[in-house]
Formats: C-alpha cells, sequence, structure tokens
C-alpha cells in the first residue's frame, strides 16, 4: 500500500488533513495549530511530496522524518505532523480492521472519564451551566474561569482585592451548586503572575478541586515551578508545548502535577504516547487538551484507551454551534461522534479512528481566518486572558 494524495481541508475554524491510498483506504486528522490554521495547511501540503510514494503503515518512521527534518517547527508545523499523524494511523486500524488503541498495546481501560466545557458571563450563568452539565451526567466540569468569560473588547479595571475576592467567591459558588459528587476543573487561562495564582489557589483549597490549569502565561517553566511549588493544588499544564523535548524540561523542573498534552500539536497519537510514557517515569498523569472539532476528540479517545496514566479527558460539546455559525453545530461537520454516558465515553468499536467528515466540509462550512485578539487594561496596556 502507498501513501496517493495528501491534501489539507479548511472548515469553519478548523484545519485538517487527509491522505489517500492507492488500495482506497484514506485516514483523516487534526491540526491544533490555532491561529495559524492556514500556516499549517499549507505545511500539511508541503509535506505531501515527501509522502506521495511511501508505506502509510511505517508511522514512527514517517512521525521522525517530519519531526527531524523540520529545522524549525512550532505549532503550524507541529499541527501539520499530528494531522498527518492521526490520519496514518486511522489508515492503520482501518488496513487491519481495529480500533486506532488495539494497535498500541489494546486498552487499559473500559470507558474513558471526560469533563465538559462550562462557559459563563456573570455568577448565575456560571452557576446554572454548572447544575445543567451535572444533570447531563457529568462527575466533572472544566473551563472554569473563576474570572468569568468577559469579553476581550471589555477593558480591564478592576483592584487586585476586586479580582481576588470575587475569583474566590466563585469557585466556592461552584462547589456549593454542584456538591461533592462532581469534580471541578479550575481554569485561570493564564491570567495571573505567579504571585497572585498562589494567592488565589491556597484560598480556594478547601472546594477541592480536581486541578488548577494554567494559571500564568506559558513560557517560562521556572516560574511555573514557583506555583507548584508553593500550591496545595494540583496543578496542569502544557497545552502550549510542541515537543517531547518541551515536556521533558516541564517535567525535570518539577513545573506541573498534570500534563496537558495536546494531541493535534504535540505529534498527534505518536507524539502523545512518547509525552505519556515521560509523564509516567514522574507518576505524572495525563490530562488531554482539546477545545477542537469531533475529529481531534475522536483521536483522544483512542489516545486515552492506550495510555495508563490518564486522570481525565477533556471533551468539547460537539452539539455546540460552529464559530459564527449558529445553525450549525461542530458535529455537523463529521458522519459520527462519541457521546458520554454519566460522565464517560464508551470505547470506539469502529476500525482506524472510527469517525468521517461529511462531503465537501470545506464548501459547506468555509475557513473562517483567526483574528488577532488582546485585552486590553484600562491604561491601554496589554492584558493576558
Amino acid at each position: 500500500m502507498k501513501i496517493t494524495e495528501v491534501k489539507a481541508i479548511r472548515a469553519n475554524r478548523y484545519c485538517y488533513a487527509k491522505i489517500m491510498t492507492d488500495e482506497g483506504i484514506y485516514g483523516i486528522g487534526e491540526s491544533g495549530a490555532f491561529g495559524a490554521l492556514d500556516a499549517s495547511a499549507a505545511q500539511i501540503e508541503n509535506f505531501s511530496a515527501f509522502l506521495v510514494g511511501k508505506d502509510p503503515l511505517e508511522i514512527e518512521h514517517l512521525w521522525q522524518a517530519m519531526f527531524r527534518g523540520s529545522y524549525f517547527r512550532g505549532s503550524a508545523v507541529m499541527g501539520a505532523i499530528s494531522a498527518i499523524d492521526v490520519a496514518l494511523w486511522d489508515i492503520a486500524g482501518k488496513f487491519y480492521n481495529v480500533p486506532i488503541y488495539k494497535l498500541l498495546g489494546g486498552k487499559c481501560r473500559d470507558k474513558i472519564r471526560v469533563y465538559g466545557h462550562v462557559m459563563a458571563r456573570n455568577d448565575d450563568e456560571l452557576v446554572e451551566n454548572c447544575k445543567k452539565k451535572r444533570a447531563q451526567g457529568y462527575t466533572a466540569v472544566g473551563h472554569l474561569s473563576p474570572f468569568l468569560d468577559e469579553p476581550i473588547s471589555m477593558p480591564y479595571d478592576k483592584t487586585h482585592v476586586k479580582n481576588m475576592d470575587e475569583a474566590i467567591r466563585r469557585v466556592h459558588l461552584m462547589r456549593e451548586a454542584v456538591g461533592d459528587n462532581m469534580d471541578l476543573c479550575i481554569e485561570l487561562h493564564r491570567r495571573s503572575l505567579p504571585g497572585e495564582a498562589v494567592v488565589l489557589i491556597n484560598e480556594i483549597v478547601d472546594t477541592h478541586p480536581l486541578f488548577v490549569e494554567d494559571p500564568i502565561p506559558p513560557g517560562n517553566n521556572e516560574a511555573m515551578a514557583y506555583v507548584v511549588q508553593h500550591s496545595q493544588i494540583p496543578i496542569a499544564t502544557g497545552e502550549r508545548l510542541h515537543t517531547i523535548f518541551e515536556f521533558q524540561d516541564l517535567l525535570d523542573r518539577k513545573a506541573a502535577n498534570y500534563v496537558r498534552v495536546s494531541l493535534t500539536t504535540a505529534g498527534g497519537i505518536t507524539g502523545a504516547k512518547k509525552i505519556a510514557a515521560l509523564a509516567e517515569t514522574r507518576m505524572c498523569p495525563i490530562v488531554p487538551h482539546n477545545p477542537l472539532s469531533p475529529v481531534c476528540t475522536a483521536a483522544e479517545m483512542q489516545f486515552c484507551a492506550s495510555i495508563d496514566n490518564l486522570l481525565i479527558c477533556e471533551y468539547p460539546d460537539p452539539e455546540g454551534p460552529l464559530m459564527k455559525d449558529r445553525e450549525h453545530r461542530k458535529c455537523d461537520l463529521v458522519t459520527r461522534y462519541a457521546k458520554p454516558v454519566d460522565g464517560y465515553v464508551p470505547l470506539p468499536e469502529a476500525p482506524g479512528l472510527g469517525i468521517d467528515l461529511v462531503e465537501d466540509v470545506d464548501k459547506r462550512f468555509p475557513a473562517l481566518p483567526m483574528p488577532v485578539m488582546c485585552r486590553l487594561n484600562v491604561d491601554g496596556s496589554i492584558r493576558d486572558q
């Protein structure tokens, strides 16, 4: 079997790779390059010259060639490698007529615990949406910002004491709303400096969150290690890292209790398995990051089934609306999608990834550019959000 074509597909705010073979088997995968999706799509097609004519079942060799042959990486290139890698695993699963996890050593669990997203613009929405997820059967909720999901267009103008008091109060509101039968995954969205983060985290210890995610801006593992060392709640981070070497440095510096690996920018299933093995040596559980489409979710279910050190997996609602398209849902991009039952997603049974894009997905859901957005403080300076 040989690869005959590699193409990029852009639809709404997503980017996919599709790989065809001379035996009629094809595979799909998703890039998570976020703001650089056009660049990632171009890199997917740039890899085509290398991939056409190759055996798609030589996944590790092809991964090494793309990874080590890309002298300058970053999210666009790693997103392309990730999408291609997942598409190759999809082909392999279809070729051998088994779900991908069967080729990764088999299952480590019978179902996968997931947490649902909660977003809110005010306290009432926050409480209501947490209760909705509990009513839907979830045993954990995440994307929980105690700072709320305020519009980026709103200039930030709060005193430190007001910001801290409101955030601390909201975490307690969430715990009161859902009781002790639901875990809270608190998301600070990189909106604090190290000292601020430690103050907030240690004031919510009595609510016993499962973890606090991304308390400070990424890029400085020494600063993240400071937060970990001074916090009484586990810290989860890593979603913006791209390579096994970056994750190794994160772990070496003891800058994470739980690793957030973005399968769609960290090298696909192949890269994520390497990172999970690194984390396993430090007794560090994996919390896969996923803000994307059902294609990414399908890939993550295969990955999660195959690793022992999974804590919980992020699960964006496939029935949520597409970006700037309230008439269609994310699940309208695909032929099927995984649904949680009582907070767990059953293991996939179909060969390969177990999911496909709908026909002419790029024409039905035209690509949307990702604008450059940043929030400002009231004095005009940049604020992380």
